[in-house]
């Protein structure tokens, strides 16, 4: 898998976002996702995208874009799945919720079609548009229309197991930030929790306690459901959580500390990593509530975990192992001292800190979703800031004020470069003998 993935929380502590792609392991599963899409239209991250503040370079983008919307209705498949990528390209380097304002009931519309009437890619492609054209959105009234018109088709296709893998895993992916964003009722959280569940179940341990036996493309929609169930729990009131576990998950809803343990015997890394990870987000949300959450299931789990933080099977790639281990130190230290891990990244002037598991997970799978486009969202987008706790915009000129300087940096060299070639020929011996 040609994703990246960080070492540690700790060692990306002084790094930007860009410099630390791999901030952070949950990222893992989803880079590989993300880099399609980054490679798919090169022209228009290293071209368009970096005259994003020109009036040149925006309408540029904007004839795509608007040239993309159009094809997302072409008769030929491969002319919308061509559009897809290139609307997935221009949303994810470009905030620009005006421009969508009037366009946006269009795109929704070849999105649900794609997804009711397309196979395989296609739906894939149009799965992910779902996350980019929600969090660009910013009228209340619109995000609950989107969910409206889109939430059941998700659920259809994540179900249909004639589906492809990659496609079901889109439309978790999707289901999960939809209703994280546009879902504000435990009455209509709860049950898609049940549906993801039932669907990451097929990487519990089968009956005689060996490993499931899921391909690696059913690992990824198990991994991609398992995340979105992740990001639902951290709405839940700790309370609330607390009381489902004590019920016995409601039932069919929180899945028990020893199943999640037994998905972390997964062969496939992203199902171990994003399993871990929920057990600690379990746990800190559980802790809110009660000192002694679960105590009972501690020994197990920190035992498991040990194993997996010390892992050194030669059968493992070793940046595998690098990263696995990295990841449930965290996890262990955090069972073990409940002490969080920390990370900060740098973007522009700004610092985002992450300290909770939940903001954490948050994060990724904003992350996921945005690629390597999360510094631009990070700057601009008011749903990203506030999901994240930035607080407002920072103001343009403070924004703007590094480009300023480069800019004053590079004609003072021109000037100096020039009085040096004109200084050098009056030096010049040659020059002088002439005279």
């Amino acid at each position: 898998m040609d994703a990246v993935c960080a070492d540690s929380w700790q060692q990306n502590n002084d790094l930007s976002d860009d410099e630390t792609s791999n901030d952070n392991a949950s990222t893992y599963s989803c880079q590989s996702e993300t880099q399609l899409a980054d490679g798919h239209n090169a022209s228009l991250e290293s071209g368009e995208s970096g005259e994003s503040g020109s009036g040149a370079g925006f309408e540029k983008y904007e004839e795509k874009l608007l040239q993309a919307i159009e094809n997302a209705s072409d008769k030929a498949q491969q002319t919308r799945i061509n559009a897809f990528q290139t609307i997935n390209e221009v949303l994810v380097h470009h905030y620009i919720p005006d421009f969508l304002e009037d366009r946006k009931v269009t795109l929704m519309d070849a999105v649900e079609k794609s997804l009711r009437r397309g196979k395989g890619v296609e739906q894939s492609w149009a799965a992910r548009i779902i996350p980019l054209l929600l969090i660009q959105i910013e009228g209340l009234e619109d995000i609950g229309e989107l969910v409206t018109v889109l939430k059941p088709v998700l659920l259809s296709t994540a179900q249909d197991g004639s589906a492809a893998y990659d496609a079901r895993a889109k439309c978790c992916a999707a289901l999960g930030l939809l209703c994280f964003v546009g879902v504000d009722d435990l009455g209509e959280i709860l049950p898609l929790m049940k549906v993801l569940h039932t669907i990451f179940a097929g990487s519990f341990l089968k009956g005689d306690n060996s490993p499931s036996g899921a391909s690696n493309e059913a690992g990824s929609l198990h991994s991609a459901a398992l995340s979105a169930w992740s990001l639902l729990l951290s709405l839940l009131p700790p309370g609330e959580f607390v009381a489902l576990v004590g019920g016995g998950g409601g039932p069919g809803i929180v899945p028990s500390v020893r199943n999640l343990v037994g998905m972390l015997q997964s062969p496939l890394l992203e199902v171990r990593m994003v399993a871990g990870e929920t057990l600690a987000l379990m746990f800190e949300l559980g802790r809110q509530h009660d000192d002694e959450f679960l105590e009972e299931e501690l020994p197990e789990l920190i035992e498991a975990t040990q194993k997996l933080a010390t892992d050194a099977h030669k059968y493992r790639a070793k940046r595998d192992r690098k990263v696995q281990r990295a990841t449930f130190r965290d996890v262990l230290h955090y069972l073990e001292e409940d002490i969080s891990p920390e990370i900060g990244i740098k973007f522009g002037r700004e610092l985002l800190v992450l300290n909770t598991w939940a903001i954490h997970h948050q994060y990724t799978c904003l992350r996921c979703a945005l690629g390597f486009g999360m510094n631009v969202h990070l700057a601009e987008n008011v749903f990203v800031r506030e999901v994240l706790q930035l607080g407002p915009k920072v103001d343009e000129p403070e924004r703007h004020r590094k480009t300023v300087k480069a800019e004053q940096r590079f004609i003072n060299a021109a000037a100096f470069k020039a009085r040096t070639i004109t200084r050098g020929k009056n030096r010049d011996k040659r020059s002088f003998a002439l005279n």
